[in-house]
């Protein structure tokens, strides 16, 4: 059962603990579908997807991000990738160092939003050496890991975190 789209934004967390059951491939590929309907600029779409279900190289990845483990332990983990060149073909170097991370990081967060309505946990890792997961999966050319997301049904359901009120965040320019 999928939720409604506020839902899922409220309902979303970080998972940290996966059980070891699979994903039906149906949900997955509803999941990385989701990224592809991102927005992005000028509708060049720089992004590319490493959908790693491979044990061993999940370890690897998993030493190249700190050593943290949900990597190795949940059941697929997608390594994002930016294509700068794509970005920069058209804007220069605002897109290759901004608009095509604002591209990818909108297609990780519709990725994080589809896996909640699909009752899928879902972790947003960015703390990882680029270059080391580039030579892991042999990604070639100008694509840039720029996060790494691990998927699986969670152990458990964190608590809902706080939020800064509206009143805190937000101002009216009239």
């Amino acid at each position: 059962m999928t939720k409604d789209v506020m839902d899922a934004i409220r309902d979303r967390r970080s998972i940290r603990k996966f059980k070891p059951e699979p994903l039906p491939p149906a949900t997955v590929s509803r999941i990385l579908e989701a990224a592809l309907w991102a927005p992005s600029a000028g509708n060049l779409q720089p992004w590319k997807f490493y959908a790693v279900y491979s044990q061993s190289k999940k370890e690897e990845i998993m030493k190249a991000a700190l050593d943290q483990k949900v990597l190795a332990e949940a059941p697929l983990i997608v390594v994002v990738c930016a294509d700068t060149s794509i970005a920069r073909s058209r804007y220069g170097e605002r897109g290759e160092k901004l608009y095509c991370l604002q591209d990818t990081a909108a297609a990780v967060q519709n990725m994080l939003l589809a896996a909640t309505a699909f009752g899928v946990g879902s972790l947003w890792i960015g703390a990882f050496q680029e270059e080391v997961v580039k030579k892991i999966l042999e990604i070639q050319g100008e694509l840039r890991p720029v996060a790494i997301i691990a998927l699986g049904y969670g152990e458990m359901e964190p608590n809902q975190p706080s939020r800064r009120s509206l009143a805190e965040t937000v101002y009216v320019v009239e």
